[in-house]
């Protein structure tokens, strides 16, 4: 049996404003675990996790349990929605076979977003530039 999870963090990049936007709409839900979000490379995420691969998490989306679970790619956005009350039963399916696609699709529209919003640069943000990839 897997070790309970009772609070995760997650490490968001801080330039990029889809991330942003993510953060701030993960904040209005209501949560059955609590999430803390701290920008990913930041002092705060190098002083609670010291070993992390610090580079590897402003390229690709890291959630951390309290128990020390690490997750990454398509199953920290699942984790990040299994957290949450109305939205706990859709991470469910979508940690299924069935549900893979969807969160590749899904993935892969944010990868594109990010990069279309990274060429543009409107003013008073900044390019994602590596930090738009896909995690594999």
């Amino acid at each position: 049996m897997g070790v309970p999870v009772r609070r995760l963090t997650v490490l968001y990049d801080a330039q990029c404003s889809l991330c942003v936007h993510l953060r701030h709409w993960l904040q209005r839900q209501r949560q059955l675990v609590p999430l803390d979000l701290v920008p990913a490379g930041s002092h705060e995420a190098r002083r609670r996790y010291p070993r992390l691969d610090h580079e590897r998490t402003r390229r690709e989306i890291t959630v951390l349990g309290d128990r020390g679970q690490v997750f990454t790619g398509a199953g920290a956005w699942i984790v990040c929605l299994w957290a949450l009350a109305e939205h706990r039963p859709k991470a469910h399916w979508l940690a299924t076979p069935a549900g893979a696609p969807f969160v590749r699709v899904t993935m892969l529209a944010a990868a594109k977003y990010r990069e279309a919003t990274a060429s543009g640069t409107p003013s008073g943000t900044q390019a994602c530039d590596d930090r738009c990839s896909v995690p594999g």
